[in-house]
């Protein structure tokens, strides 16, 4: 499915100007598939199965202070014939089908109680294919002269057929009319067929437009130069991650499965790395302390070979959603539903209490209604699916500046050059201590809704080295 190694690249330049050049391209990419991610074959059955028993009335689970090893079925075909030809995994022949019933039974048989085993599967979709991105640019470079150039391109990028994760079956503890793979009674209760399943798919499509500028300006003689960028720029998609992911601290979830696990259309959104705005400086700049005559008594070996650098980042903030912490309908309870919005909020980190991004504290959560116990619900909380949309919000700003102080001393001859080059560097990251605020925690009836409890970058930084060069 990769037209047999072919990735179509065309590109043309064309000098408009003595110091003005035009440029355009296009690009088709295959994306080769993560065979860690994307294998969600060997992890699962008939080589990997998770059964779980728990206590019941009737059916108390003795307790053990020691190792037992529970004791499973000899998986069978469906023709009868043991899976694994001599107990041997590796005989198996390709598309052979599991008899998943009479494991469920067998392993339903060895549960105390007889606790039915509805056993999650994972696997691939029979259409899973290679991906693959296309690309395109035009811009224009032009040169100022005296050490300035400017440069700027529009930038944009497709990606077809990435991976995502499809849920045939719903989620965990899903109702009649959401998990069609599993089987349930007349009362509405489990009586067989399969729990959650996850396939691997490659349904998921992305886009990305920017503007990216930048300007730089070189002092050949002086030994210094400054380079200044600037992006303007759009990712949307529909999943940025297979796979559910967090922010690092509790209470903030960056990545979940869809919150309809039938319409993924319903997730497209920004990308969790989206950054509108991203604003970069870096600035090196050699110091002629050795030209000023009040200080060449000490020496050059002290007052040559200083030099400053600096980088400067400005980013504007990233998206996040908000959950509302609730399972609101019958697709189970594996999915991250979203509430429905009723106010809007005004998000700031430079109220009185700074970490209150949302502004009403214990009251965070007034801002939302989470659509359970309404006419026509579905699931245990006879509710549907919020209004609310994917990363439809923005966390704060991110501002840093670091800063480099760096000397350098040669010292003995080889040849007509220094031998040894000691360098001497002290190093400030975030020189100026802002405080980079993380994202909310976004799940309405967790903990701190609301509240930032964890900063996007370390407090000031300072290190001192001495490298010697030779």
């Amino acid at each position: 499915m990769d037209w047999n190694g072919w990735g179509p690249r065309l590109s043309v330049d064309g000098q408009a100007t003595g110091r003005t050049t035009l440029h355009a391209g296009g690009a088709i990419t295959t994306v080769l598939p993560n065979l860690f991610q994307d294998n969600f074959i060997s992890g699962t059955l008939p080589f990997s199965a998770t059964p779980y028993i728990t206590a019941l009335p009737g059916t108390p689970i003795p307790f053990a202070d020691a190792v037992e090893l529970p004791s499973f079925p000899v998986p069978y075909t469906t023709v009868g014939q043991p899976l694994f030809p001599g107990g041997r995994t590796t005989a198996v022949a390709p598309n052979t089908p599991l008899d998943l019933p009479r494991f469920e039974n067998q392993l339903t048989a060895l549960t105390p109680g007889r606790q039915l085993q509805l056993l999650s599967l994972f696997g691939m979709e029979r259409d899973f294919r290679n991906g693959y991105i296309g690309s395109t640019t035009a811009g224009i470079d032009h040169d100022f002269g005296a050490g300035v150039k400017f440069n700027a391109a529009y930038v944009a990028t497709v990606g077809v057929h990435l991976p995502r994760i499809a849920y045939p079956n719903s989620f965990a503890g899903a109702s009649p009319g959401f998990a069609p793979l599993t089987v349930f009674g007349a009362a509405g209760q489990v009586t067989g067929g399969v729990g959650p399943a996850s396939l691997m798919s490659s349904g998921s499509h992305s886009t990305y437009h920017a503007l990216q500028a930048g300007l730089t300006k070189n002092w050949g003689r002086a030994g210094s130069g400054l380079q200044v960028s600037y992006t303007y720029s759009k990712s949307l998609d529909d999943t940025s991650s297979p796979f559910p992911s967090t922010g690092g601290s509790a209470g903030t979830i960056l990545q979940a499965p869809p919150q309809n696990p039938w319409n993924y259309a319903a997730e497209k959104g920004p990308s969790t790395f989206d950054v509108t705005h991203a604003f970069s400086l870096s600035l090196i700049m050699a110091l002629p302390l050795d030209r000023a005559g009040f200080l060449r008594p000490l020496g050059s070996k002290l007052t040559a070979g200083w030099q400053v650098l600096n980088i400067t980042t400005l980013l504007s903030g990233s998206p996040f959603s908000v959950f509302s912490g609730v399972q609101q309908t019958g697709a189970g309870a594996g999915g991250a539903d979203r509430p429905d919005q009723v106010a809007q909020p005004d998000f700031s980190t430079s109220r009185a209490v700074r970490e209150d991004y949302f502004g009403r504290g214990a009251g965070n959560a007034s801002f939302f209604a989470v659509p359970i116990g309404v006419e026509g619900g579905t699931g245990p909380n006879q509710g549907r699916f919020g209004s609310l949309g994917r990363d439809t919000f923005r966390g704060p700003p991110f501002h840093n500046a670091d800063f480099a102080l760096i000397k350098d001393t040669g010292f003995g001859r080889r040849g007509g050059s220094e031998a040894f080059n000691l360098q001497f560097r002290a190093e400030f990251f975030n020189v100026f201590n802002l405080v980079n605020f993380g994202l909310p925690a976004n799940i309405v009836r967790g903990s701190g809704f609301g509240i930032v409890n964890h900063t996007a970058g370390t407090s000031r930084q300072i290190q001192f080295s001495l490298k010697l060069l030779y």
